[in-house]
């Protein structure tokens, strides 16, 4: 495919990515906390972002593996990356939270997977086709502070979740009020952590795939956690009110 003809149909997926933002912030999807048994045939939670996460894995491998584009240590330190970010959500957090009778609509599901495959799609073409990285792009200011974003939102959104995953296992199945860390500025550190990486993995990387991948987490997570944020005041009357 020319290179011109895939940046096209970036470009149609990140337009789309607005629209979904938009729709996100009218319509909460229903899974976690604000699972609605209105959207259908629910499934296990913890089978469902195993099966969510694991096409984006495999799917990049896949494509940087086959492309045509010469794969120098550049383009492997990205790969690369990208990969230890999935391993941990596709095998390795499913697997620590505490998940009960927890389950999300199938809908969502197959939601995700198509998202995650497309996304899977552009970016792993983009490594394995057209990617041409000097040895010296790693030394780049950047590379350099986009690698160092990545980590920091990596490190926010593990250290917040482990706060959310320690809560669960105090006992009980109720929803309790975060505290410590981030959690005492913003209602949904976890999500800020996310959009922070992904956008460090743009910055890091300089492709155009990369930065609609950080576009539609930003699309997806920032309303999520507006409703979170107004779910957090619904229920408990002494949530504090200086968090964002």
């Amino acid at each position: 495919m020319p290179e011109q003809d895939f940046n096209y149909y970036l470009y149609i997926w990140i337009g789309l990515a607005v629209i979904i933002f938009l729709i996100n912030l009218k319509i909460v999807a229903p899974y976690g906390r604000h699972t609605n048994k209105k959207w259908g045939v629910l499934v296990n939670t913890r089978f469902a972002w195993v099966l969510m996460e694991a096409p984006v894995l495999f799917l990049v491998t896949y494509l940087f593996l086959t492309g045509t584009a010469s794969r120098g240590i550049t383009s492997w330190v990205i790969y690369m990356v990208f990969a230890f970010h999935y391993i941990n959500r596709t095998f390795i957090y499913p697997f620590r939270i505490k998940n009960g009778k927890k389950n999300m609509p199938l809908v969502i599901m197959l939601m995700a997977v198509l998202f995650n495959c497309a996304n899977g799609f552009f970016i792993g073409y983009y490594l394995g086709n057209y990617a041409a990285y000097g040895a010296e792009w790693l030394t780049s200011i950047y590379f350099i502070s986009g690698l160092g974003l990545f980590v920091l939102g990596m490190l926010i959104n593990w250290k917040s979740d482990n706060i959310l995953i320690g809560l669960r296992k105090q006992g009980g199945e109720r929803y309790k009020i975060p505290y410590g860390f981030l959690f005492t500025k913003v209602s949904c550190p976890n999500h800020l952590g996310e959009v922070v990486e992904w956008f460090g993995y743009a910055l890091m990387s300089f492709n155009l795939p990369a930065l609609s991948f950080a576009i539609w987490t930003a699309a997806n997570l920032i309303p999520r956690s507006l409703a979170h944020h107004r779910w957090y005041l619904e229920k408990f009357d002494r949530y504090p009110k200086e968090r964002k």
